[in-house]
């Protein structure tokens, strides 16, 4: 049986990673992944694979390997979450881990962009001002980043 489908089984190789720091009543959050290597099949791969080798005719005839991660919490019978990537299989599971869960902190800083900071303000007509526009808004959303992740800086009293 395959153990990233087999529901009520745990897979090999199974490690349990934290995935984001969870308010202080509850802790970290957690939960159990595994990576497995597949070859995925079908006419878009065979494609894929004999442009990559710059032809039919200097192609090995062997598909490429892709790494899946797989996310199944302990609580459930069945995995809830996959991720397929083209990172070789010696990529570390924290890695893995941190790239697939990075998509949360993207959707939480877009709602800041666009109402915070008003990258939805801008009302001009021409690519230059788009661009300037939102160039200064990444810089002030790199900016309150940084003021958020740097401690207190002490003031005289």
């Amino acid at each position: 049986m395959d153990p990233a489908t087999s529901p009520g089984r745990p897979c090999r190789g199974q490690r349990r990673r934290p995935l984001r720091r969870g308010d202080q009543a509850a802790g970290a959050m957690t939960s159990r992944f595994t990576v497995l290597s597949l070859r995925p099949a079908g006419k878009q791969s065979l494609a894929a694979a004999q442009k990559a080798a710059c032809g039919h005719y200097r192609w090995d005839g062997v598909l490429p390997t892709y790494t899946v991660l797989v996310e199944w919490p302990a609580v459930l019978d069945t995995p809830t979450g996959y991720w397929i990537s083209n990172l070789p299989a010696t990529t570390p599971l924290a890695d893995l881990v941190r790239w697939a869960k990075m998509r949360w902190r993207i959707e939480h800083d877009y709602p800041e962009l666009k109402h915070g900071l008003g990258l939805d303000h801008f009302e001009g007509r021409t690519w230059r001002g788009w661009h300037h526009h939102v160039t200064l808004v990444t810089a002030a959303q790199a900016f309150l980043t940084l003021r958020r992740l740097d401690p207190k800086a002490h003031t005289p009293a």
